[in-house]
């Protein structure tokens, strides 16, 4: 008993003294302080070079990791700005964050600033809360897939294209061959089934808010307000505003950045910090090109 007693005056002892330190303690260390750790997830989903490893499950694992972890969190909060991008990277992400509040008993809050829409909407529907500015794009529920065809430009400059395979179907949509109908049939038969579980998985996480609107799974988005009124998001508004009303104004919000794995910070260090290597410009431009015409999509 007597080391309880002394384990309990310790703890008075501790508690004084930080009281009495909390004026110069940091913001989140202070006595009364709700914390809540904010993960931004920005860009384009699955599109990723060498030096840019863009938004995927690798990439966000170790911040969601830290965000759940914080001792005491009263939330965490998910700050989102994509326009989509890969279906799978996209679950995953949504899956993750899902696991870790089930685990850590922690609500998850969303946070949308320019855009939500295809996999960034998916992954904003893993949270219990969404808020959004009121000019904020929501929504495109739905599976989009694109390519060219250079079939008719390589017959004009009389060039051969020659494939050899084995399985009947592995050149299929192949761009510089002709379109084959069966080819179309089977690409438009995947991205169905990616779209059911994707109107899924809103129904389930969004229930009974979700309203009648017939076109709310048929790809098209709208601005926040107009999404509040079909039930996709709970309130307008921005995070700050939305945790100091919520949790009080002295609320803390660490932002967990990303940690660079050993080869980032190595690329970083050899090239000053910023430059491209050789090797590595080809690919951030045509990554630069798809991201650029995946956001034109919502008019940014």
């Amino acid at each position: 008993m007597g080391n309880v007693r002394e384990i309990g005056g310790a703890g008075g002892w501790l508690g004084a003294a930080r009281q009495t330190l909390a004026p110069i303690l940091p913001k989140r260390l202070r006595p009364g302080t709700a914390v809540v750790p904010v993960v931004r997830l920005n860009g384009v989903i699955g599109v990723s070079t060498p030096l840019r490893p863009g938004v995927t499950l690798a990439a966000l694992t170790r911040s969601l990791d830290k965000a759940f972890a914080v001792r005491g969190a009263k939330a965490v909060a998910i700050a989102i700005n994509s326009p989509g991008g890969a279906a799978a990277q996209s679950h995953l992400i949504f899956r993750r964050i899902r696991q870790l509040a089930e685990e850590k008993e922690i609500p998850v809050i969303a946070a949308v600033e320019d855009v939500a829409a295809s996999g960034g909407y998916m992954i904003a529907c893993a949270a219990d809360e969404i808020v959004c500015d009121p000019a904020s794009i929501v929504g495109s529920i739905g599976v989009i897939g694109a390519t060219f065809g250079f079939d008719k430009a390589i017959e004009r400059l009389g060039i051969e294209r020659r494939v050899y395979t084995a399985g009947e179907n592995k050149s299929s949509l192949d761009p510089f061959q002709p379109e084959k109908p069966e080819d179309v049939a089977r690409i438009k038969a995947i991205q169905q089934e990616i779209h059911t579980m994707f109107i899924e998985l809103v129904k389930t996480r969004r229930g009974d808010k979700l309203t009648t609107e017939q076109n709310l799974f048929t790809g098209e988005y709208w601005t926040a307000t107009t999404a509040l009124g079909h039930g996709l998001i709970d309130r307008l508004g921005d995070l700050r505003s939305y945790l100091r009303e919520r949790f009080g104004k002295e609320v803390a919000t660490p932002v967990i950045a990303p940690e660079r794995g050993f080869l980032m910070r190595k690329l970083a260090g050899a090239t000053g910090g910023g430059a491209p290597l050789p090797g590595t410009f080809a690919e951030d431009a045509l990554s630069a090109l798809e991201a650029r015409a995946i956001w034109s999509r919502y008019g940014f």
